[in-house]
């Protein structure tokens, strides 16, 4: 009997595009299904009571949740192909540590800079760009971060250069000035088809939140 699974997601999220570029990375069939955060289903509801949260993986019933906890779940179970983790015991520590890092800096960071004006966004901003001038740095002179190889690293970074384009016109700065070394890492995940067809167009994500925006200011 074939596996069951059923992703629930949004398309502009970049947790969620994690998951899918380790789905496709390991050539998993499966059921996406789009999901209004302003109106949750009943599904996600009833997959993720905890948090409520997008990203959820729902393999033969079963919920799984946390974006890089899925990818080490889809590492785990569809191990016959494309490894995602690193073999070596301190690479994987390595790889998660930096993973857990932008978890817990980039998204919070970047909503305060977005939603703060003057001085404050100013603050914000140069808190925002030190935190990927810190993840050029661990990346140094390799072509990834998994060595010659992309990984889990890699995998739980790339969906933020879909927000590039935001991160960049909302702050009045340029990523390639300030972080060259990460640009062109980015357009080297790039040339992977699993991450180019799953990256939304940068205009878009924009457009998107911009729309967030002035929802939020007519509350």
């Amino acid at each position: 009997m074939a596996d069951e699974v059923v992703l629930l997601d949004t398309w502009a999220s970049m947790f969620g595009m994690r998951v899918r570029i380790a789905l496709a990375e390991k050539g998993v069939n499966y059921e996406y299904k789009e999901e209004d955060l302003r109106n949750k289903s009943p599904l996600l509801l009833q997959m993720n009571p905890i948090h409520q949260k997008i990203p959820v993986l729902v393999h033969n019933g079963k919920p799984i949740c946390e974006s890089s906890i899925i990818v080490q779940y889809i590492d785990e179970v569809w191990s016959d192909k494309s490894p995602i983790l690193p073999s070596d015991p301190y690479q994987r520590a390595q790889a998660r540590f930096w993973v857990d890092y932008i978890d817990k800096m980039v998204y919070d960071t970047w909503r305060k800079y977005w939603l703060s004006e003057g001085e404050e966004h100013e603050r914000w901003k140069k808190e925002f760009i030190s935190i990927f001038k810190q993840l050029e740095e661990a990346l140094g002179d390799k072509p990834f971060y998994g060595g010659d190889t992309f990984g889990f690293l890699d995998l739980g970074l790339i969906p933020f250069y879909s927000w590039f384009y935001t991160f960049e016109t909302y702050g009045n700065f340029k990523m390639e000035a300030e972080c060259p070394k990460l640009m062109s890492w980015a357009k080297r995940c790039m040339q992977r088809e699993t991450v180019s067809n799953t990256l939304p167009d940068e205009k878009k994500v924009y457009a998107h939140v911009v729309g967030m925006k002035k929802a939020l200011e007519s509350k």
